[in-house]
């Protein structure tokens, strides 16, 4: 069964993802603050956690610094906040995918689907170690080092990496990305791409502007070089 955490102070969102997924299989902890959510993740180790910013006692971009650098399970934020600006600090502060309340049960279950894939092929890769003159990605340990300093990556911005990484030299195409990382249902959402290969660049280029490793190939894709 697949652990996952729900952290949402509105009681009837906790109940209504607490039925809807046990009934799918489910091992489902429920917190209704950002305390009980750090104590819930350190006992339960969830796979997949999904988290509401608004949360009464702490904002959840505070609970996600908290859970940082510990927990590598993806995080799907939960905020009635649709501001693009507020989708930005919540992707960089760590999370992994962002749901706009309200939304539909339907959509919310693949979007949770698609983390758990991804938490999964980042925990059973097994290939070498891949050296750049910019950043070390060390492919069986799960670890990017830049500057001699272990860089946090998303279970997302690894589930990218990994498979540009894994394809290095080669062009990889949109919908192939999207469909390795995300799942199936997210192929034309292309833009998905563009907001997780910035941060990606962010982090590992030394000039994100002007690339040298991390390539967008025009209309087409995006190619690792090394």
């Amino acid at each position: 069964m697949t652990r996952v955490l729900v952290v949402d102070d509105e009681p009837q969102i906790l109940r209504a993802l607490r039925i809807n997924l046990s009934v799918r299989g489910y091992e489902v902890t429920t917190a209704a603050t950002g305390a009980g959510a750090l104590r819930a993740a350190a006992e339960t180790h969830p796979e997949v956690i999904v988290l509401d910013l608004g949360l009464p006692d702490m904002d959840g971009i505070e609970v996600l610094a908290g859970l940082h650098g510990w927990s590598s399970a993806p995080v799907i934020v939960l905020s009635a906040r649709t501001d693009s600006a507020d989708k930005v600090e919540a992707l960089d502060a760590g999370a992994d995918d962002y749901v706009t309340k309200p939304f539909g049960m339907d959509e919310f279950l693949a979007r949770l689907r698609a983390a758990v894939r991804r938490g999964a092929a980042a925990a059973d890769v097994d290939e070498p170690v891949v050296v750049t003159d910019s950043f070390t990605v060390d492919l069986a340990a799960k670890k990017v080092v830049k500057d001699g300093a272990e860089v946090h990556l998303t279970p997302t911005e690894w589930g990218m990496l990994e498979m540009l990484v894994r394809n290095r030299g080669k062009l990889v195409g949109r919908k192939e990305l999207l469909k390795e990382v995300w799942g199936p249902a997210y192929e034309t959402e292309t833009h998905y791409l563009r907001v997780y290969l910035a941060q990606l660049r962010r982090k590992l280029e030394v000039d994100p502007a002007h690339p040298k490793h991390l390539l967008t190939e025009s209309g087409m894709g995006y190619r690792f070089q090394r």
